[in-house]
């Protein structure tokens, strides 16, 4: 049974996320995204795929989880949902979307997808119990916190 309330949620900043993305027939590219700040709804930070942080500027819209942002070789745009886990004290954060690249990448005009996640402590009441989050979840957690040996 999922139990939805009408809470207003903001992005977590200072914040760092685990983040894939695929586009078109590329293989699934990883990194971080990294969330320095959300002021008047302005979102400024940097992503990283191949080890060279990029600068990211973009909007949110806490009325609906609506987040975009720009990058000098993509535009972003997603939702966000959050699955909070009570019995852990965990608010698990995912945003999953699609991306359009723009020049000057090898792949301008070209689409894909993008999912990124990360988590924060559990401080008030649930906002949403929808059980586990997805996979995207959990692929992109590895990133930020490895594989257990």
């Amino acid at each position: 049974m999922e139990t939805v309330r009408q809470t207003q949620v903001n992005i977590p900043a200072p914040s760092r996320w685990g983040i894939h993305a695929t586009v078109g027939s590329r293989p699934v590219v990883y990194g971080t995204l990294i969330i320095n700040s959300v002021t008047d709804n302005r979102i400024t930070g940097t992503i990283n795929f191949r080890g060279r942080p990029i600068p990211v500027n973009g909007s949110w819209n806490p009325g609906s989880r609506q987040i975009q942002f720009d990058t000098p070789y993509a535009t972003y745009s997603g939702n966000l949902e959050i699955f909070d886990d009570p019995s852990i004290r965990v608010r698990h954060l995912l945003v999953r979307g699609r991306l359009r690249m723009k020049p000057p990448s090898s792949q301008a005009g070209e689409y894909g997808t993008w999912v990124a996640s990360t988590e924060t402590a559990l401080t008030g009441p649930p906002v949403s119990t929808h059980g586990l989050p997805p996979v995207g979840a959990f692929l992109t957690s590895e990133i930020l916190y490895g594989t257990p040996e």
